[in-house]
């Protein structure tokens, strides 16, 4: 016998060390904690619409790491290699939003964690991840940041009518100003007490005002 026979009689020894139950649970349980983070996601995403591309990501992510790891513990050898070919993996595709990044790190973390064979950790530990963030991000979201833009003829309109957003709203920032001849132009950030815009109907009916638009936004504007 020599070096190649023993190579590959350990190699075969070694991959049959998952037994086919393990490998059904452990991907079925990975394919649960997907779902769970698809859904923590959707319910803390705050952009204008979800993408679900990127929701089933999440939960292919959680059973490949976990199939891959599976594969990487059951045979060093095997295990080498990978670290060889996935050296080589470039993933070009930008990430806009902060959280998302906390997300992937979620489902890789999760299968990482489920194939080691410490399932009640990958199950606590999401649980607990994915309650923090429906109380910490939806919180954020309960606040109501709008930016109105505010187009009027003079500076008397506009002291008019900045203090009937503030009598309306829970805040209102002035955040920039914009002055020309015959126009006066304003940017406030302003915080609303429910659901309720009817007020900027009323404004734009106030004397000097021309225009008033109300949008919604994330919260990270730099002023």
């Amino acid at each position: 016998m020599n070096f190649s026979d023993i190579f590959k009689s350990s190699f075969l020894e070694n991959v049959t060390a998952v037994t086919a139950f393990d490998m059904v649970l452990a991907l079925l349980l990975a394919f649960g904690l997907g779902l769970f983070i698809f859904f923590v996601y959707k319910k803390t995403y705050s952009g204008v619409m979800c993408s679900a591309g990127f929701g089933v990501t999440l939960v292919a992510l959680t059973m490949i790491t976990t199939l891959l790891i599976m594969a990487v513990t059951s045979n060093v050898v095997l295990s080498l290699g990978m670290v060889g070919a996935l050296s080589i993996v470039r993933f070009r595709t930008a990430i806009k939003e902060p959280l998302d990044i906390a997300f992937l790190f979620w489902s890789i973390a999760a299968g990482i964690v489920l194939a080691a064979g410490m399932i009640p950790l990958a199950v606590f530990g999401s649980v607990m991840i994915g309650v923090v963030l429906l109380v910490f991000v939806n919180r954020k979201a309960m606040m109501h940041p709008y930016i109105i833009v505010l187009s009027c003829d003079n500076a008397d309109a506009e002291k008019e009518a900045v203090s009937f957003i503030k009598n309306n709203t829970k805040k209102c920032i002035i955040k920039s100003k914009t002055a020309r001849k015959g126009l006066v132009e304003l940017n406030a950030e302003v915080s609303l007490s429910g659901d309720n815009t009817d007020f900027i109907n009323e404004l734009t009916d106030k004397p000097g005002v021309n225009s008033a638009v109300l949008v919604s936004f994330n919260g990270d504007y730099q002023g």
